[in-house]
């Protein structure tokens, strides 16, 4: 018999606790404590009847709404291994993501209605057992990708401790939002600050969790206007500079303040929030690897964070190293990713006692709206299209790419076949044909900007 992959109990024990006419959740309704537990008991029954036991692993592949959070539940309650994919990718980028974990099961939406800028969704979910899936081969409860689903996109797992201690960390936060507040969530609960620093802490606190009715800065300040509340909005920072660009927002006594994390936030963008709303603009650092690693709340450090409880950092040739007990990683893996107890984050930074100062990636990763992409994995997708001879993709203001293409090729049929084979946050802004790409003298692919925008010219 397989090994239960997580404790079971931690769920009900930290998540679903509390009075049962609570309100914990808020989408098109409200929804109280007792009506989550019997949402969770409802998803639990299914994935047991359609053959999922402990140590078995599920995809889940759902738009944010209550069956997403009522069977991730339901599937750490049976005891499984859960891998989250964005609802948005492609199905080409999904079936990648799939081979990669190996799913017993896949959750996903057999209906969904909603507009594609409400912060939610109303899901009708189906359960599917997947030929080939292996059941989970390690103890670890959750399994996300660091950028996408495919290419050099790296699968990260965790286990329920680790959960655990990093809602400890959260619980030593005073700025966080408690019991008898409110928390509205713009960030997606498939990546890292939505799904833990949004919805499990806001579970485990017994915070109620808003997902606005519409992803607009007005309808985001309307979703903080519902209640007297005091209110904490959760987001990236392109949310922050959506709402400063509102002309004349309405007084929004019960805001207590907005935090960010995904990428860095641009100087101008601080000052502006809080000159706009009178509260900081809080911002986090974190990593999909091992959630939140410091913070600046209330916007007296900015642009440093200070190291979250527990956290032991060090900068190694100005990379910033985390220890960690063991890899988080899954698979095929980069040993410079991890040595030696020390997880290498591949971001540059400095360290000076408690100040913490991010000064971007060392690598192709690059944030698009707080959602990661691998620019090698966007140019290995163009360079395979058929018509493209070569390709070269950098971030230079927006995700571009140049790009040769064979005789009789056009750049429309690039465009549409990059539709479904990249997910839209992921495909290039713009994308330069040339007549070849330059090279420097021992043939390599000129990577430059300068260089590059001088070949597009000539």
């Amino acid at each position: 018999m397989n090994q239960p992959a997580v404790n079971p109990e931690w769920v009900a024990d930290l998540l679903l606790r509390g009075p049962g006419d609570s309100v914990r959740l808020r989408l098109d309704r409200p929804i109280d404590t007792a009506a989550l537990r019997r949402s969770v008991a409802r998803a639990q029954d299914r994935l047991r009847t359609a053959g999922l036991v402990p140590g078995g692993t599920v995809a889940l592949r759902l738009p944010p709404s209550l069956a997403y959070i009522a069977f991730l539940l339901a599937a750490w309650r049976v005891g499984a291994q859960v891998g989250l994919i964005d609802h948005r990718l492609t199905q080409h980028e999904v079936d990648g993501a799939l081979e990669r974990l190996g799913a017993q099961y896949v959750v996903d939406a057999e209906s969904s209605e909603g507009h594609r800028l409400c912060g939610y969704a109303e899901v009708v979910a189906g359960v599917s057992a997947r030929e080939g899936g292996r059941p989970a081969a390690t103890d670890h409860a959750l399994v996300q990708f660091s950028s996408g689903s495919t290419g050099a996109s790296k699968v990260i797992a965790r286990t329920s401790d680790d959960l655990i201690a990093e809602l400890s960390r959260y619980d030593r936060l005073p700025e966080f939002p408690r019991a008898g507040e409110r928390v509205v969530l713009l960030s997606s609960i498939v990546h890292v600050l939505g799904l833990v620093g949004g919805l499990l802490n806001a579970l485990h606190t017994g915070a109620e969790l808003v997902f606005p009715r519409r992803l607009t800065g007005e309808g985001i300040l309307a979703a903080v206007a519902e209640s007297d509340l005091p209110t904490t909005i959760i987001g990236v920072p392109f949310h922050a500079e959506l709402l400063t660009s509102i002309p004349d927002p309405i007084p929004l006594p019960q805001l207590r303040r907005m935090i960010v994390a995904g990428e860095l936030v641009r100087p101008a963008v601080p000052p502006r929030f809080r000159e706009r709303f009178g509260v900081p603009l809080g911002t986090m650092y974190g990593m999909t690897e091992i959630g939140v690693i410091a913070t600046d709340l209330d916007g007296t450090r900015w642009p440093s964070v200070e190291p979250a409880h527990g956290m032991d950092l060090r900068v190694s040739g100005g990379e910033l190293w985390i220890a960690m007990p063991a890899s988080p990683y899954l698979g095929a893996q980069d040993p410079t990713r991890f040595v030696d107890g020390w997880l290498c984050t591949k971001d540059a930074a400095e360290l000076d006692g408690d100040r913490l100062t991010v000064l971007g990636r060392l690598d192709s990763q690059v944030s698009i709206g707080g959602l990661k992409v691998d620019l090698t994995e966007v140019e290995q997708a163009i360079a395979a299209l058929p018509g493209v001879r070569e390709a070269v993709v950098l971030h230079d203001g927006g995700i571009q790419a140049y790009l040769s293409l064979v005789d009789g090729a056009t750049v429309e049929r690039v465009k549409a076949a990059l539709t479904e084979t990249l997910a839209p946050f992921k495909r290039p802004r713009r994308l330069v044909v040339l007549p070849a790409l330059p090279r420097t003298a021992t043939g390599k692919v000129v990577r430059a900007p300068a260089a590059l925008a001088a070949a597009e010219s000539a």
